[in-house]
């Protein structure tokens, strides 16, 4: 059976991912002070990054419209996958343009990914498998909320200024980060919040952490796939992937850089994984 993906652009799949697996991309809105930017292939994320640095103004995010997912959606037999409901309007947006959609037709079925950015590109390959698969759709759906809830998400920023700002960290956590001078190791709970998991000093010790932050979840890791996705931050992450490939048994590790509404809140050197 053909399934349309539909993702909202906080999933970052590169270009030439979403034209091969065909995933639709529903771009949120970045703002910089009086300035808005729709987050789709148009944006010229190096520029947007320069100006955010100079911004003296308010720095966020809008969630898509839902005539924008409705759209998306077509008349299709759809999945989607959405920004943490905690964090974001995308997935209520996602929700309402469901509605939409199945008043002509669309039989839709949205995902929460209680979380972000890599996290989404993985939630997005397990539902390309188990279409491959050939499993029924209440399969795929129950295996794929299965798998979300059983997730795990880990990231480190060098600056946390604009996730603090908007609201995506709280205050205390914000204030011991900055009143420390830590390198915060920080996760998505199983509510889709965020939450300070442990913390280095600097970015030589965030290799070793990160990946013990795998084994600290007690998950078998053969056969599964990680993805890591990072902010200008190349080298890190290929040292981060040398180092999971060195001490567990993954099939597939993807590396892939952030886009535009993951750059903004991870922004420069932010490094995120998901499995």
């Amino acid at each position: 059976m053909s399934y349309t993906i539909v993702a909202d652009s906080c999933c970052d799949l590169t270009d030439e991912m979403r034209a091969e697996w065909g995933v639709k991309s529903v771009p949120l809105t970045l703002t910089l002070a009086d300035e808005s930017f729709t987050d789709d292939e148009n944006l010229d994320l190096p520029d947007f990054m320069a100006r955010m640095h100079a911004c003296k103004g308010r720095v966020g995010s809008a969630a898509p419209a839902p005539g924008q997912y409705a759209e998306a959606f077509g008349t299709d037999d759809a999945f989607a996958v959405t920004l943490s409901s905690s964090l974001s309007g995308s997935y209520a947006s996602a929700m309402s343009g469901k509605e939409i959609a199945e008043e002509a037709g669309a039989k839709v079925h949205v995902f929460d990914s209680r979380s972000a950015a890599a996290a989404e590109v993985l939630i997005v390959l397990k539902i390309r498998k188990f279409i491959q698969e050939g499993l029924q759709k209440s399969e795929i759906i129950q295996k794929v909320e299965s798998f979300i809830k059983e997730m795990s998400t880990f990231f480190v920023l060098d600056n946390i200024d604009n996730l603090y700002k908007n609201g995506r960290l709280n205050r205390i956590t914000a204030t011991l980060i900055s009143t420390l001078h830590i390198r915060p190791i920080m996760g998505a709970d199983r509510d889709g919040n965020i939450s300070l998991v442990s913390h280095v000093q600097g970015w030589k010790q965030v290799v070793k952490k990160l990946a013990d932050t795998i084994a600290s979840t007690g998950r078998d890791t053969t056969d599964q796939s990680i993805v890591i996705t990072h902010c200008n931050n190349p080298q890190f992450a290929d040292e981060l992937k040398a180092e999971i490939e060195r001490r567990y048994h993954f099939s597939e590790i993807l590396v892939l850089p952030t886009r535009g509404v993951s750059s903004l809140y991870a922004n420069e050197k932010g490094i995120i994984l998901a499995f």
